[in-house]
């Protein structure tokens, strides 16, 4: 724990955080809500095409098999009847969709916080903060490597921004601290500086069962209570092609175990690790996935899993991954059609390939974000901050892309559709007729404060009034408000006794040597 975040006066009292007055000191940003797609989702597949992917992925599980390079995950399977060749191992179609009858369509995760309680599933979208770059940059710096210092500034982004609802991985990896006590720093950190739910990674034995506790510690929570409901989650990815680790199961199974999610995200590059196909990509992709979710229905029926996509191409004259892609965007559809098809929430990724916080970087996230919107995506990962294809993370680029989520947040918005006898304003029409203006009309005056999307960094101004206050470009000024939020940043308030016995615990995981490692 930091010499700042030991010394942090204790805060008795209320849960309520503050969600109420986040931003208000900076910018002028939406209030705290879980975003509701309305859209019908993009289907590019008809059924037949729908049908020929889930017999592809069927055949892979039966014919060909993963390996699951895990003993106890290995003789799990075999129990279940599962056909074993040393780590290979091969199911059923009819073993897979039974216990894909098990898992939940939709579940809830409840913080610390119960007010930044979210819904994971059904027409809901979640967005999540950029997670686990070894990089950072921004404008004053440049690139570096990550510390623990621009950690705490990511995780102050993550709790003030009301369009992120959850606080995933590591925003950046703070090289600085070792790896055997990282996961307690960086967790105390997060606990105390966000109330959002937040994520374990699945690196270890240690590591998973110190967070889950952690996370129990700050909620005030006994071990029934924990284990009654998801009160946070992990996320695991396959090694692509066709294999599963043993680090990466074993912590799902610890979570599946306490009732805890487990979001299963192959990573399939097309041209790879996968067929440079797009469906045939996706079709390794869900049997990867599919594989590990039924491993956890039959241990713990009925525990709480999503499936997560994360397939995109290469670039074939380089070999460098590429995100934001046409193919990406048809590969996230492609996926979502077939999860909605085993009744399992979905998450993607608000990616791009882009080194810096320019156009490129937003025009390939945009593309990622708008087929996360069309997928019917229910947890975007990665949605801000993220650059060079995952190894850095920017704040000028996590204040530019929560623009992006308000705006994609608004567009969600029944207003922006309604078409009440009000709304369709025949009287206005009437009292304007061909010669006036909107302006001054009374219909115009009593909406027009709220009528419009408001934004807090695009300049909208034209180009003479622009130049004339100093001609700031976007990146220049979000990292003029993310300055400004750091400024300002008060955390929310946690219970003292809970915040007392989370620094206990730290401390004597830490005197206990944390984490195994090597080195």
């Amino acid at each position: 724990m930091s010499d700042d975040g030991a010394a942090r006066k204790r805060r008795a009292g209320g849960r309520a955080g503050n969600k109420s007055r986040a931003g208000s000191a900076v910018i002028d940003q939406m209030p705290w809500r879980i975003p509701v797609n309305p859209d019908r989702p993009i289907e590019p597949l008809d059924a037949d095409g729908v049908d020929r992917i889930h017999k592809g992925t069927m055949r892979i599980l039966k014919e060909i098999g993963i390996e699951f390079l895990n003993p106890e995950a290995v003789e799990h399977l075999r129990r279940a009847g599962c056909r074993i060749d040393g780590t290979n191992v091969r199911m059923d179609e009819d073993f897979v969709m039974e216990m894909l009858g098990h898992a939940p369509e939709q579940f809830t995760i409840t913080p610390r916080n119960p007010e930044r309680e979210v819904i994971m599933g059904g027409t809901h979208m979640l967005f999540v903060n950029v997670s686990s770059p070894p990089n950072a940059w921004d404008l004053e710096r440049g690139k570096r490597s990550g510390d623990f210092a621009t950690f705490k500034e990511f995780m102050k982004l993550t709790q003030y921004f009301n369009c992120i609802h959850i606080a995933g991985g590591y925003p950046v990896e703070p090289v600085d601290v070792h790896p055997s006590i990282r996961h307690l720093d960086c967790l105390y950190e997060k606990l105390t500086l966000t109330d959002k739910v937040c994520h374990a990674y699945s690196l270890g034995t240690e590591r998973v069962e110190d967070v889950m506790e952690m996370v129990r510690i700050a909620g005030g929570l006994s071990e029934e209570e924990f284990r009654a409901k998801p009160r946070m989650y992990t996320n695991i990815n396959s090694v692509s092609p066709l294999k599963h680790d043993f680090p990466m199961l074993d912590g799902a199974m610890r979570h599946a175990r306490r009732g805890q999610p487990v979001v299963v995200t192959p990573f399939t590059l097309a041209g790879a690790m996968a067929p440079v196909t797009m469906a045939g990509a996706v079709t390794l992709s869900l049997a990867e996935a599919l594989a590990a979710i039924a491993l956890l229905q039959f241990i713990a029926p009925g525990a709480p899993v999503a499936i997560g996509t994360f397939t995109s191409n290469v670039d074939m004259k380089s070999g460098a991954p590429a995100f934001g892609t046409p193919e990406y965007m048809r590969a996230t559809q492609m996926t979502g059609q077939l999860v909605r098809h085993y009744k399992l929430p979905l998450r993607s990724s608000g990616v791009c390939a882009a080194n810096v916080p320019d156009a490129q970087s937003m025009w390939e996230t945009s593309n990622s974000l708008w087929a996360a919107v069309q997928s019917r995506t229910n947890m975007v990962y990665h949605a801000a901050g993220w650059l060079e294809g995952g190894l850095i993370a920017s704040p000028e680029k996590f204040v530019m892309d929560c623009e992006v989520l308000q705006m994609i947040q608004r567009y969600f918005e029944e207003a922006t559709w309604a078409t009440t006898e009000d709304d369709i304003a025949i009287d206005a029409i009437r009292e304007v007729g061909p010669n006036g203006h909107y302006f001054g009309v009374g219909h115009t005056q009593e909406r027009y404060q709220n009528a419009f999307y408001a934004p807090f960094l695009a300049d909208w101004r034209n180009y003479e009034a622009w130049q004339a206050d100093g001609a700031v470009w976007t990146s220049e000024r979000a990292h003029r408000i993310y300055k400004q939020i750091l400024a300002e940043f008060e955390p929310p308030p946690m219970d003292g006794d809970a915040q007392e016995e989370l620094r206990r615990f730290v401390a004597r995981r830490k005197q206990e040597g944390g984490a195994p490692t090597d080195f």
